[in-house]
């Protein structure tokens, strides 16, 4: 009889019975036929509608609790709505089935249509997202990508030392010397092709001719290693340009645009050494990691002063319970490669990897402590002094603790557990 299912039908017509005794679906199926029969016309004759295909097979639920029947009717609709609900009323006329008197209440009609919608929709926008992601990309960025490629291609090797450098080291009339060949690979990407490394702080003699024969800019880290090998190259041979990456950054990681930046605002030798000099003269309240010393926040020193000042860097004393705590956390983090992150009461603020930790706790406020598997290094020790950090605590370590950090490791906290 059921041409339609609820799936391919307009509406559906959501029906609660209850019925005062027990009956069985047949009989409710039998009152929703007969007591309809004429009630609307024959335009609407439910017999007839459903041999049509217009009005589906009609889902009858039913639960008996207590010798009462209760249940839901489902019937699917192809009718226009108006029909639909006119259909939907007719069945709320039903008054008895069986012997027993009943209720029935059209809860709610549904439009298939409007969840068939959302779905599309919702579909659609999963498939577009993931057309996305995995899509091949515009010709501006294969074009970009290609470029960049060759560029990198392009690098060389130069003179006797076999030095890294760009194609047109030869033609061009001015180069650019940067520290090593990652800061070479990262100009080639960025357009400059005459670019050459040192390969570490030492002068090669390929540098020193090309300095006699070309204008030379030297492009260096923006950290005081810069400034030694721009004091160490106005020692041994003529340039004519200097400038530097931003303070704390690399060559090697800066971007396009901070690259021509800091070409536009090189200096020549004479004022970037006038500027090293102020450096050097200007108190400076924490050592940093490469120097390894003390400087008090209340002294000033001359660099002759400093290079003579010998600092020995203290043991901290914990009290056994910290101690025990420091090391069953350090027990825990063994093989994570991960780092636990805690504040002046030892509680735990956080867990990230331990190549996370430098910019986890940069904005990170109230972080007394850190515990991480493995070793400490310049890095994190630097990030940590920012921080103001008042225990580092590893498996190792490659630097020592100086100033208002301590640096623990596994050793160390066996021997205070021990004391």
């Amino acid at each position: 009889m059921g041409k339609i299912s609820p799936v391919s039908a307009k509406y559906i017509v959501h029906t609660t019975i209850n019925i005062e005794g027990v009956v069985d679906r047949p009989d409710v199926i039998g009152a929703i036929f007969g007591q309809t029969e004429g009630l609307l016309g024959s335009d609407l004759e439910l017999r007839e509608l459903q041999r049509n295909g217009r009005i589906g097979r009609i889902e009858v639920n039913l639960e008996i609790k207590n010798g009462k029947t209760s249940g839901s009717i489902i019937i699917p609709s192809s009718l226009d709505k108006a029909e639909t609900a006119i259909v939907g009323a007719a069945l709320e006329t039903i008054q008895r089935i069986g012997p027993c008197n009943a209720k029935v209440r059209v809860e709610k009609m549904e439009d298939v249509r409007i969840s068939k919608r959302h779905y599309v929709i919702e579909r659609a926008k999963a498939l577009l997202k993931e057309l996305t992601d995995t899509v091949l990309p515009d010709s501006q960025e294969i074009t970009e990508e290609v470029a960049q490629s060759v560029r990198m291609m392009e690098i060389r090797e130069y003179g006797t030392d076999r030095l890294p450098a760009g194609p047109a080291i030869d033609e061009s009339e001015e180069i650019i010397i940067v520290e090593g060949r990652a800061d070479v690979i990262n100009l080639l990407k960025n357009g400059f092709k005459n670019a050459i490394g040192m390969n570490g702080t030492s002068i090669p003699k390929t540098i020193l001719n090309l300095c006699t024969q070309k204008t030379v800019t030297v492009f260096v880290d923006g950290d005081r290693g810069g400034d030694l090998i721009i004091r160490e190259l106005s020692n041994l041979t003529e340039i004519d340009f200097v400038c530097k990456a931003s303070d704390g950054k690399e060559v090697e990681e800066i971007t396009k645009k901070e690259i021509h930046k800091a070409l536009r605002s090189r200096v020549t030798l004479e004022q970037a050494m006038m500027d090293i000099s102020t450096r050097e003269k200007t108190p400076r309240p924490l050592h940093t990691p490469k120097e390894n010393r003390f400087f008090k926040r209340e002294e000033r020193f001359e660099r002759k002063d400093f290079e003579r000042r010998e600092f020995k860097p203290r043991k901290p004393k914990l009290s056994p319970e910290v101690s025990t705590h420091f090391k069953s956390l350090l027990d825990n983090l063994i093989g994570t490669k991960g780092a636990c992150i805690l504040d002046e009461s030892s509680n735990i603020l956080g867990k990230v990897p331990t190549s996370e930790i430098a910019a986890t706790i940069k904005n990170l406020p109230g972080v007394n402590a850190i515990i991480l598997d493995g070793d400490v290094d310049e890095e994190i020790f630097d990030a940590a002094q920012k921080a103001k950090v008042k225990y580092l605590v590893a498996m190792d370590s490659k630097v020592k603790a100086s100033g208002f950090l301590d640096v623990l490791t596994k050793k160390d906290l066996i021997t205070e557990v021990i004391q």
